[in-house]
C-alpha cells in the first residue's frame, strides 16, 4: 500500500493515480482525485521529495486532473499551509479546492464527498466604467441561490432514448408552415395595430451595453433593511480584458471601507436587460486562526428598489401590550435563543428527491430517509420553556382560549351573498368611446370578461385576449 509506514513518497503516489486515469478507455466528464490524510507535512524536512510531489502535482493539473485534499482531524491542528497549499489544484468554475474544517466523523467525510459538485463560476464579467475614461473588469458571482430539482427529460418508451421537442408555427387559414423571418409582433393601441419588427422589439429593450456604471457615494447608513428585494451578488477583479483591473479595484475597495461608504451604480447584466439601481457595499477580508481566507475581498451588490417598488401598507390600529406581557415575552425569546448557521439546515425535498434517485441508479431496496432538520423540537423547547408559555396564555388571552379551535365565521354582507359576479357597470356607447379612444386597457379583468359574457364573445382567459374581441367586437359595429 502506497503511503502506508515512514518511508513513502507522494510524487509516487500521484503518479499511481495518473497511470489509473490514462487506463481508462471512454472519455470522462472530469478527473479528480480525493486524498484523504490526517499528516499535514508528509516529507517533513525533506525538500526533495517535497519538491517532486510539487513538480508532478503540477504536471496533473496540466493534464486536467485535480487534486482535493479531504483532511482529517490531528492533535494540534491541520495546518494546510506547512505543504498542501501549494498541490492542491482547483478547476476555473470552482473555488479553491480546500475543505477549511478538519473532518472527525464519517458523516462530515460524507458532507463533503457530496458537495463537490456543486460548480461555481463567475455570472459574467464586465466593465465597471468610473467615467468616460477610466474603466476596470470585475466578475459577477451568485453566492446564495434557490436549490431545485433538475428538470425532467422526456424519454422515448420504446428506447429510452431522450426525445427533442421542436416547436411549428402555421398559418391559421391557409396551414402553411411560417418560418421566424414570416412573423412579426403587434399590440393594439388606440384602435390601431402598430406592428414590429423582431429587431425593432429588441431596440426598444436595450438601454446600455452590459457593465457597471458609477453614478456616485453614499453613507452605508444610508442602506436600510427594508430596502431589500432579491439575494446579493458578489463583485471580484478580473483580469479578463483589461491588465491592471485588480490594483485599481483594491484601491477603490480600500477607500470605501475607510471612509463607510457604498458606491451608487447602474448595473446592466445583460443585453436587452433593463438596467438596475445597486449599490456596493464593501467587504472586508477575513482569516481565521490558520491565516486562511473565510471571507473574501470584495463588494456586495445589493439591488435597490426604484420608487415604483415601495409600497404603504395600510396599517390597522394598534393594540398595546402592557409591560408584563412584554417581560413574559421576553423570558420566552430567551430561553428559545441559538446559534443559526444557515448551512446547517438542508432543504429536506430536495434532499430526500435525490436520495431517491441515488435508491434508483444502486438498485436499492428502499431510499435512505433524510432527517427533516427544519422540524421544531417540540420536547426540548417544553423542557426549555417550563410554565413560561402557560403564564404568556393568561396574561394575552382569555379565559379558556383554544389556539387550534375554529374561528367564528365571518357573515357575508347580503349584497355580496346574492351574486360574486362584477355587475356591469358600463354602458355600449361608453365601451364604444373607450375603443375608440384606445383606453379600453385601463378596464379591469373582470369588466372586460363581465362584458364579453353580456355580448356573447369568447375572449379567452388574458387581458389583452379580452381586449383585442372586444375592440375587433365594436369595431364592426
Amino acid at each position: 500500500m502506497i503511503g502506508h509506514g515512514c518511508d513513502y513518497s507522494l510524487n509516487e503516489v500521484l503518479w499511481v493515480c495518473a497511470n489509473l486515469f490514462s487506463d481508462v478507455q471512454f472519455k470522462m466528464s472530469h478527473k479528480r482525485i480525493m486524498l484523504f490524510t490526517n499528516e499535514d507535512n508528509p516529507h517533513g524536512n525533506d525538500s526533495a521529495k517535497a519538491g517532486r510531489a510539487r513538480t508532478k502535482a503540477g504536471d496533473l493539473r496540466d493534464t486536467g486532473i485535480f487534486l482535493d485534499l479531504m483532511h482529517l482531524k490531528k492533535h494540534g491542528g491541520f495546518d494546510i499551509s506547512l505543504f498542501y497549499r501549494d498541490i492542491i489544484s482547483v478547476a476555473e468554475d470552482e473555488d479553491l479546492g480546500v475543505h477549511f474544517e478538519e473532518s472527525s466523523k464519517l458523516e462530515d467525510l460524507l458532507r463533503k464527498v457530496l458537495s463537490r459538485e456543486t460548480k461555481k463560476r463567475a455570472l459574467s464579467r464586465l466593465k465597471f466604467k468610473l467615467n468616460k475614461d477610466i474603466a476596470f473588469t470585475v466578475g459577477i458571482y451568485n453566492l446564495v441561490q434557490k436549490a431545485v430539482k433538475p428538470p425532467p427529460i422526456k424519454l422515448y418508451r420504446e428506447t429510452n432514448e431522450p426525445v427533442k421537442t421542436k416547436t411549428r408555427t402555421f398559418n391559421v387559414n391557409t396551414g402553411s408552415l411560417l418560418l421566424p423571418s414570416d412573423t412579426k409582433r403587434s399590440q393594439i393601441y388606440g384602435s390601431r395595430q402598430i406592428v414590429l419588427e423582431k429587431e425593432e422589439t429588441e431596440l426598444l429593450r436595450r438601454f446600455d451595453e452590459p457593465g457597471l456604471i458609477l453614478i456616485g457615494f453614499k453613507p452605508l447608513i444610508m442602506l436600510k433593511k427594508h430596502h431589500f428585494l432579491r439575494p446579493s451578488l458578489f463583485v471580484y477583479p478580473e483580469e479578463y480584458l483589461i491588465n491592471g483591473s485588480s490594483t485599481l479595484f483594491i484601491a477603490l475597495l480600500t477607500k470605501c471601507l475607510e471612509k463607510e461608504v457604498m458606491a451608487v451604480c447602474r448595473y446592466t447584466p445583460r443585453q436587452n436587460i433593463p438596467p438596475y439601481f445597486v449599490a456596493l457595499v464593501p467587504q472586508e477580508e477575513e482569516l481565521d486562526d490558520q491565516k486562511i481566507q473565510v471571507t473574501p475581498p470584495g463588494f456586495q451588490l445589493v439591488f435597490l428598489p426604484y420608487a415604483d417598488d415601495k409600497r404603504k401598507v395600510p396599517f390597522t390600529e394598534k393594540v398595546m401590550a402592557n409591560p408584563e406581557q412584554v417581560d413574559s415575552m421576553k423570558a420566552i425569546v430567551q430561553k428559545l435563543r441559538f446559534k443559526y448557521r444557515s448551512d446547517s439546515f438542508e432543504n429536506p425535498a430536495l434532499q430526500q428527491h435525490f436520495r431517491n434517485l441515488e435508491a434508483l441508479a444502486l438498485d436499492l431496496m428502499q431510499p435512505e430517509q433524510v432527517v427533516d432538520l427544519t422540524l421544531p423540537k417540540v420536547k426540548a423547547m417544553d423542557e426549555r420553556l417550563g410554565p413560561l408559555v402557560d403564564n404568556f396564555k393568561e396574561l394575552v388571552y382569555p379565559p379558556g382560549y383554544n389556539p387550534e379551535g375554529k374561528g367564528p365565521k365571518r357573515k357575508q354582507d347580503d349584497e355580496g351573498s346574492s351574486s360574486k359576479r362584477p355587475k356591469m357597470e358600463l354602458s355600449k356607447e361608453e365601451l364604444k368611446a373607450h375603443v375608440s379612444k384606445g383606453t379600453l386597457g385601463k378596464l379591469t379583468v373582470p369588466m372586460l370578461k363581465e362584458a364579453c359574457r353580456v355580448y356573447g364573445l369568447k375572449g379567452g382567459m388574458r387581458k389583452q385576449e379580452l381586449l383585442d374581441t372586444l375592440s375587433k367586437h365594436f369595431q364592426k359595429d
